[in-house]
């Protein structure tokens, strides 16, 4: 099964927006991790402390998701802040919809294996859409 959720970006604020969304759906985060705990980057301690991931369930099938920018990138454009992330359930189906959105786009991220145990990769279609395309690998 394919699931689509809503991506928010932030210019340094996602932690206090995501305060504010769980005040007001309840829940507890599903995730919340930092830029700084990225292995191996030279960063800022500015830096080090914005979001690189926050999830939280707001219903049975969504799941409100969200980072900061990251600022060596440059401030986010109105049409870059809010994303499309598919979750899929097998790597295979990642790389068809990953590369089917990304035919006649543009790869921003290509997906691959990432630290946080996932198959992930990031586009912006011919449209202009952004898209997050992502497979968890099973936990151990």
């Amino acid at each position: 099964m394919t699931t689509v959720n809503p991506y928010l970006t932030f210019d340094g604020n996602c932690a206090e927006a995501f305060t504010f969304y769980k005040s007001i759906f309840g829940g507890e985060f599903r995730q919340i991790s930092k830029f700084g705990d990225m292995p191996g980057q030279e960063m800022s301690e500015e830096e080090k402390n914005r979001i690189l991931h926050v999830s939280l369930p707001i219903s049975n099938e969504t799941i409100l998701m969200g980072s900061d920018s990251n600022p060596r990138m440059g401030k986010p454009a109105m049409g870059q802040t809010i994303s499309l992330a598919i979750g899929t359930d097998s790597k295979e189906n990642a790389d068809k919809i990953f590369n089917g959105l990304a035919a006649g786009g543009k790869v921003t991220m290509p997906i691959a294996d990432m630290f946080w145990g996932a198959y992930f990769g990031m586009l912006e279609d011919k449209y202009g859409f952004t898209w997050m395309v992502n497979y968890d690998y099973p936990k151990k």
